[in-house]
């Protein structure tokens, strides 16, 4: 089942033939033992991706079922939690939070910055955070957040350290058992969804539960869920054999088979893909006087928001460029009409960005802008090659 269209969004992302196929399996019972070894064979793949050394969940849900599993089970009602936001969806951690009776206090960042880390740690110092939420990459904004800086900011005042892994997750590092200048600065939980860096279609939500945050649920009496209560799934996850809610049986095909790609590509060769791809779009658009709102320093390997130049209408060029195939997206709040979104994550290739790039040259001389199409592929083919 071949892509019929350039699908360079935020996510879901192009899907592999391979998964596909695995995705058109007979159906199995989620009892049999045949399904038993390929869930298995997920749940190991996704702990040498986080490299855990606590649990990793994988579960029928979307990435905000992810975000609702990490703070639900470490974070109790009454609790403070600690939002850092760079954009529209780390934002949502606060609604969510409220939803469960948390107390929510928030440093969001202008759009296309980010937060200063030593804000960060003063705010821990002073406020007595059961946690702090961290989106690694803000699907809003494109902007990547520091993890050098930021886990220490955090650990410091005990607190656990909750990533946001949704725009990040097999893309970027998410090393569990990294410290970050100290053996105890790690990060605590990563949650992400299938459909992202993975390059599975949507479906399952994803979470790891560092060592600190499987106590923190232990420490705990009950918690406000049931399908979200991580004490359910936990046997599950250590024998798929057993039975508590009928799992998403084919999306598991898909799942082991996305996750054989990501593995056996190599996750460091993976991480610097995604970089080199992030540098060389930007780079490539930027021909065509196409701004990045994040600073090329802080700017993300998976997605892009791009500013419009003047006199380009924001609907008509996405229109358009659908019409020919390439579908991007446009942007959130107060960004709508002034800027888009290009997805450059999961198992895209350097010929499918070859061929956005032209596609965006003709779109533009289509609507009476100048737009030098060669230069622009020529630029993303010589900064891709660069940083690989």
């Amino acid at each position: 089942m071949p892509n019929r269209e350039l699908l360079l969004i935020p996510g879901p992302t192009p899907v592999h033939d391979d998964i596909y196929e695995a995705l058109a399996g007979e159906t199995m019972a989620h009892t049999d033992s045949r399904f038993v070894k390929i869930f298995e064979h997920s749940l190991e793949m996704t702990r040498q991706l986080f490299n855990t050394d606590g649990e990793v969940f994988v579960v029928a849900g979307s990435g905000t079922l992810s975000m609702e599993l990490a703070i639900m089970n470490t974070v109790a009602p009454g609790e403070k939690l600690l939002v850092i936001s760079h954009g529209f969806f780390g934002d949502r951690f606060t609604p969510l939070a409220k939803a469960f009776g948390i107390q929510v206090d928030t440093i969001q960042a202008e759009w296309g910055q980010h937060v200063d880390a030593a804000e960060v740690e003063k705010k821990c110092a002073e406020g007595h955070y059961k946690a702090v939420t961290v989106t690694h990459v803000d699907t809003s904004t494109g902007v990547m957040a520091n993890l050098e800086e930021l886990v220490p900011a955090v650990k410091k005042s005990g607190a656990l350290f909750i990533l946001d892994g949704v725009c990040a997750a097999a893309a970027i590092e998410e090393d569990m058992k990294k410290e970050y200048g100290n053996p105890e600065y790690r990060i605590d939980v990563v949650l992400t969804g299938s459909q992202k860096a993975i390059g599975v279609p949507p479906g399952l939500a994803i979470v790891a539960f560092g060592p600190k945050a499987l106590a923190a649920r232990e420490a705990r009496e009950g918690v406000l869920g049931y399908y979200a209560d991580i004490k359910n799934w936990l046997p599950i996850m250590q024998d798929p054999g057993k039975y508590y809610a009928t799992p998403p049986v084919n999306m598991i095909y898909a799942f082991e088979k996305g996750m054989e790609m990501v593995i056996s590509e190599g996750l460091n060769t993976r991480y610097r893909r995604h970089a080199a791809l992030g540098k060389a779009v930007r780079a490539g658009l930027a021909v065509y006087g196409m701004k990045a709102l994040a600073p090329e320093a802080i700017a993300a390997p998976t997605l892009s928001c791009i500013l419009y130049p003047q006199g380009v209408n924001d609907a008509e060029f996405r229109s358009k460029l659908a019409a020919k195939g390439m579908i991007i997206a446009g942007s959130l709040a107060s960004l709508a009409g002034k800027a888009f979104r290009i997805g450059h994550m999961g198992n895209v290739t350097k010929d499918m960005f070859v061929k956005a790039m032209e596609l965006v040259g003709e779109t533009l001389q289509e609507m009476g802008q100048k737009a030098d199409t060669q230069g622009a592929v020529n630029e993303f083919k010589r900064v891709y090659e660069a940083n690989l």
